[in-house]
């Protein structure tokens, strides 16, 4: 039900008169919420700080599964194009905006790493103190262990303002592919992102798996997609400049973006063989 509900949700937002607008500020005030929340409970658990900053650069041990599903959470799959297709679709595009692109992209790296760190520190300020996350929701599970019923209701709607702006983003991104291969489907594009909207919520509810696989499935997806993605980017960025009106792309951060591509097909090569059971 509330997977069907929500998907009604962003059916309404896209058939709204402004649903460019509409689409802008549902994503940004939940943006908030979800990190103010989700604050809140990482300084009620009270996690060891010092244990995580250890552990961020010599880890006990390196679970390439999970930094692969965290990667492509963040910037796998056709994320990487959401915010790229939104900037298009509001004029700002060319070498003119380079830098208000450039600033865009950096803020929107910072605040989903900044999201992932507090969620982080969140559960292990929890699992700290030897309480046993259930499988079944873990995330739930440690956030109740915070702060009892009512870290139950945040996490709630921390993970539903997630999924309502994946389901706004990610929806608009599909779309917006189709519709860039011709002026005519502009003006069907709101229509179009409602029938995309509609058929993954029957999908959803037909497959009738649990959240938690899906969401590891999806991240870890993600993950192994993500080298094809980036990929594509570093080749016209390296080999096409007239695709980009003749903008040379610095060598340093192409290089630097070389390797982040190696290191992303390597995750990908390595956890492929535990992706097929995450949906058993």
């Amino acid at each position: 039900w509330g997977g069907a509900l929500s998907a009604l949700v962003g059916v309404g937002v896209f058939l709204s008169r402004r649903a460019g607008v509409a689409m802008d500020r549902i994503v940004v005030v939940l943006g908030f919420i979800m990190i103010a929340m989700t604050a809140y409970v990482t300084f009620v658990s009270r996690p060891p700080l010092g244990l995580a900053l250890k552990n961020a650069v010599l880890p006990d041990q390196v679970d390439f599964l999970a930094i692969t599903t965290l990667v492509g959470g963040t910037v796998g799959g056709y994320i990487t194009y959401a915010g790229a297709h939104r900037l298009l679709d509001a004029g700002v595009h060319g070498r003119a905006n380079v830098a208000q692109i450039s600033r865009a992209s950096v803020i929107g790296v910072l605040v989903t790493g900044l999201m992932r760190v507090l969620l982080f520190l969140a559960v292990l300020g929890v699992v700290a103190t030897g309480v046993k996350l259930d499988p079944a929701n873990p995330a739930a599970s440690a956030f109740a262990a915070a702060a009892g019923d009512f870290g139950l209701r945040v996490f709630g709607l921390i993970l539903w303002a997630a999924a309502i702006t994946s389901v706004i983003g990610a929806s608009y991104t599909s779309v917006s592919f189709m519709a860039g291969q011709g002026a005519h489907l502009d003006m069907r594009r709101n229509l179009l992102v409602v029938a995309f909207i509609a058929s993954s919520m029957v999908a959803f509810l037909v497959a009738g798996t649990a959240p938690v696989p899906l969401l590891i499935f999806a991240g870890a997806f993600n993950g192994i997609i993500l080298p094809i993605g980036v990929a594509a980017l570093l080749w016209v960025a390296l080999r096409r400049s007239d695709l980009m009106g003749g903008y040379a792309y610095p060598r340093g951060l192409a290089l630097l973006g070389l390797l982040a591509w190696f290191v992303t097909v390597y995750l990908g090569w390595v956890s492929l063989g535990r992706l097929a059971p995450l949906l058993d």
